[in-house]
């Protein structure tokens, strides 16, 4: 495995702006995660690294060299794409293997035995070895693109939302499995998504990109908890922040013009006077959709608690994000 360095890297198709000066360094078995929605920027930043793009200016530095005039095969890359991309007329034990008889890593038979065997058994495909590619199913499509790339042991991995096409309970599994194979294994890992759940559960540091600028990068509980920005508040956090002008509570620094409250982070039998539009119980809490002076409000309650839509209770903020006219934060 290897550290990556990205230097004041940028991409632009035309008029449009993929990749906006971003510099970023993804350390040596870090789970590196980007953020965003469609259009930020995350699989140019990918593709990029792995030399699909070439940069109009910046530098991409993988393992302590500038791999700028590298091709893709010489930066020793694996990577994932959001659409399967399988051999048909092969099983998916010759799709596995393909990548380790390719020249360069000049694999021995009986060690792409083992690692065939190996992920297929991490990816619950172990039954489907022998079948073409044609005869599987969507998510055990996407299972054996992802194998192909775990059985390699190369200087990073790439995955550009590698389960976004897999059903819930798979996708939480193999969100597990990856984590657990690359804390194993020490690979390096930049694993772009625009699921916050994702982001939050798997990654080690998250950049959060907007319109090609990388806009933050830390710890998922950095980002979370310190967000620098209302943009960057509203990517992490289920249910979302609640935005709702300053001037509700009151006692806010100056400048501020909106003030964020995480659901967790609303105190509940004193404040303003919120109508409660719906009760959600899920078990292990309750969640309250209120309306607070025309604002809707999600916040969390005891799961014994017995609210009632239509009743009123009284909110108010325990330590709120503030932010100006502009988004930015102000501390």
């Amino acid at each position: 495995m290897a550290e990556v360095v990205l230097k004041n890297l940028s991409k632009s198709f035309g008029a449009d702006v993929g990749v906006d000066n971003i510099s970023m360094t993804i350390p040596d078995g870090a789970f590196v995660v980007l953020l965003g929605p469609t259009g930020a920027g995350k699989t140019t930043t990918l593709r990029l690294i792995s030399g699909l793009e070439k940069s109009d200016s910046g530098e991409v530095w993988i393992d302590g060299r500038n791999v700028g005039s590298e091709t893709p095969a010489q930066r020793d890359v694996a990577m994932v794409f959001q659409q399967y991309s399988l051999y048909p007329h092969l099983t998916v034990k010759d799709n596995l293997a393909f990548p380790l008889k390719s020249p360069i890593l000049n694999t021995p038979a009986d060690e792409i035995d083992r690692k065939v065997a190996e992920v297929a058994e991490v990816l619950q495909i172990s039954h489907k070895l022998n079948n073409k590619a044609t005869e599987l199913s969507g998510g055990e499509m996407q299972r054996v693109s992802i194998g192909r790339a775990l059985v390699r042991d190369p200087s990073i991995y790439l995955m550009d939302e590698p389960l976004s096409s897999l059903d819930a309970k798979l996708r939480t599994d193999l969100r597990v499995e990856l984590k657990r194979i690359q804390a194993n294994l020490g690979a390096t890992m930049l694993y772009v998504t625009h699921d916050q759940i994702e982001a939050m559960t798997m990654a080690t540091h998250v950049g959060v990109l907007s319109n090609g600028k990388l806009v933050q990068f830390g710890t998922p509980r950095e980002i979370y908890e310190d967000p620098n920005s209302l943009y960057v508040a509203s990517r992490l956090g289920l249910p979302r922040i609640n935005i709702i002008p300053s001037d509700i509570f009151g006692g806010v620094p100056p400048g501020t013009n909106q003030i964020g409250m995480r659901p967790e982070h609303i105190t509940q039998g004193s404040g303003q006077e919120a109508e409660i539009k719906r009760v959600e119980h899920l078990g292990d809490q309750t969640r309250l959709h209120l309306n607070l002076q025309g604002h809707a409000i999600t916040t969390l309650a005891d799961p014994e608690t017995n609210y009632e839509p239509g009743s009123q209770i009284k909110i108010a903020p325990k330590n709120p994000l503030c932010f100006d006219a502009d988004g930015n934060r102000i501390r």
